[in-house]
């Protein structure tokens, strides 16, 4: 991958105002980890700490995240984290589907000069737009289906998880799954 490529990508995205959520940001989140990653984690998009720090998954819902990340012993700096949309939504509303529109082809771009072997779409409004619109996390949850040569699974959002708390232990076999395919495409590294 060039990594001239990718910042060039980066600049490009933190300059964007294609859409309105660039009226009330605080800062773009780009994506953040590894640029050769295997595993790639995507979400719907940055909330309120994401927007102050400009990394994603750095809140409460980051914090758990990297604790599950921890539990099957996946580090963090191995993958790639990115959302749908780069700007947070107001109040942390669900994006719009014209503001996912304006904003997909940066996550494009940044899976193909990733090239991740599996992509892990974090909560429903990730899951139905990256894998199928009728996607069910509460019953497809950690079910790998291929599209273009890149497995996909949906899973629970930590933020879903920390509302319901119920959750947890399906979610952690899921991660289970999500190591063994880190494990399966690195060799284990």
């Amino acid at each position: 991958m060039s990594s001239i490529a990718f910042s060039e990508l980066k600049e490009k995205c933190l300059i964007c105002r294609e859409c309105e959520l660039c009226e009330t940001r605080t800062n773009v989140v780009f994506g953040d980890g590894c640029e050769q990653a295997k595993i790639m984690f995507v979400g719907e998009g940055p909330g309120e700490q994401e927007d102050l720090s400009g990394k994603p998954f750095v809140g409460r819902s980051g914090q758990l995240l990297d604790k599950m990340l921890a539990a099957v012993e996946l580090d963090r700096s191995k993958i790639y984290i990115a959302n749908i949309v780069k700007c947070r939504p107001p109040k942390n509303r669900n994006p719009k589907p014209a503001e996912t529109e304006k904003c997909i082809g940066y996550l494009r771009s940044q899976v193909k000069l990733i090239k991740p072997s599996a992509i892990i779409c974090l909560g429903r409004v990730a899951a139905c737009r990256l894998i199928d619109p009728n996607f069910k996390v509460t019953v497809q949850h950690g079910e790998w289906i291929e599209k273009g040569g890149i497995k996909f699974m949906g899973t629970f959002h930590p933020a879903a998880l920390l509302r319901n708390p119920n959750n947890k232990p399906a979610a952690f076999l899921d991660y289970l799954k999500i190591k063994e395919e880190y494990d399966r495409c690195s060799g284990g590294k």
